[in-house]
């Protein structure tokens, strides 16, 4: 996979788990009090790019030992 894939993919990733994760921590911690949404939006801004970045660096890792597991299981593809 090439690295302009291998980053939008990780965007495209990211985005919806971060929002998901920090949308229940944000709850978990304030409930829905009238700064959530601020507060919310400021969580996602942080973890986000986090997010995006670790997902690009470990997405070949991962990636390896994935097919490693699976050639061990007998289902390569």
């Amino acid at each position: 996979m090439d690295w302009k894939t291998r980053l939008l993919t990780a965007m495209l990733m990211t985005i919806v788990m971060v929002l998901v994760v920090t949308f229940i921590a944000t709850f978990l911690n304030l409930g829905f009090d009238p700064g959530f949404f601020r507060q919310w939006a400021k969580a996602y801004a942080v973890a986000w790019p986090v997010a995006a970045i670790t997902g690009f660096l470990v997405m070949p890792v991962a990636r390896r030992l994935a097919e490693r597991i699976l050639l061990r299981l007998g289902r390569s593809s």
